[in-house]
């Protein structure tokens, strides 16, 4: 198979050097960087400069149609850029750091890829990703029983209700479908005589569990991607979680300026057992 790009190991995914993604249009090329999105989780393409709004949505488009539920912040590029900084003149703040999660649970099908570019690089303001996959597989016997047991509900007004536990859409592995800032609700063994709502207690203590897994070992799943200029990132969001560390919301002042554009692809399947 014809080569169109070299790829390095990273602790989580592979970076990626000898592309340019401003240019990049071959087909054959584009197909590569899909099966490679879903066999690493997570591409770093380095050295890429600037990649504009426009193209920034138009490398989206590669993998589906753009879903932008979210703020449209005065200052992003283009109405499918999320444009989130530590500055609020600058971008949206705060995002990211209620909780492990992935992108979009609250719509009936999450967001299948997410796309990153970093603008503008602080001193300091890692993005952390964890693999779902191995997560899982690292459970006790017990703690796994009780989490296929699970169901969460979003915290939107629609509340779409999705299995804790699912397997992927493409690569039929098993991820989570979760967000630890944006839940209600957990529901045990739904669509059985023994479906009923956890206790607040209960609902506690499962976001607590969950938090832990990725944070247990000093973090050791963790793969801390620590932004350098020309960094764009295509993440397959159903494989992976991620969350902003705390220096993302370090002022200006301190870190520098940070601004992140953020695109999201549409779901094609609701999770489903």
């Amino acid at each position: 198979m014809a080569k169109f790009y070299e790829t390095f190991p990273l602790k989580l995914g592979c970076a990626v050097k000898g592309i340019d993604l401003k240019t990049e249009n071959r087909p054959e090329v584009i197909e590569q960087i899909k099966e490679d999105v879903t066999k690493h989780r997570i591409l770093v393409f380095k050295n890429q400069g600037v990649i504009s709004g426009d193209r920034h949505v138009e490398i989206s488009k590669w993998f589906g149609e753009l879903e932008s539920t979210f703020y449209k912040h005065p200052r992003s590029p283009h109405p499918d850029v999320f444009r989130v900084s530590n500055d609020p003149k600058e971008g949206c703040t705060g995002v990211g750091r209620t909780g492990w999660h992935i992108d979009g649970s609250f719509q009936p099908a999450p967001f299948s890829y997410s796309l990153y570019h970093m603008v503008s690089i602080p001193k300091q303001g890692n993005t952390a990703f964890a693999p779902l996959t191995e997560l899982i597989e690292g459970l006790s016997p017990d703690k796994r029983a009780r989490w296929e047991r699970l169901w969460m509900v979003s915290d939107r007004r629609s509340g779409p209700i999705h299995p804790l536990i699912y397997s992927h859409p493409v690569s039929g592995k098993k991820v989570l479908c979760f967000h630890l800032g944006m839940t209600t609700d957990f529901i045990w063994d739904k669509g059985t005589p023994h479906e009923r709502n956890a206790s607040h207690e209960e609902f506690e203590e499962i976001i607590r569990e969950i938090h832990h897994e990725f944070v247990k070992d000093g973090g050791k799943i963790q793969y801390s991607h620590k932004w350098e200029d020309g960094d764009f990132i295509i993440s397959d969001n159903l494989a992976v979680g991620h969350e902003a560390t705390p220096e993302t919301q370090f002022p200006r002042e301190k870190v520098g300026l940070r601004v992140l554009h953020r695109t999201t692809v549409m779901g094609s399947k609701p999770p489903e057992k």
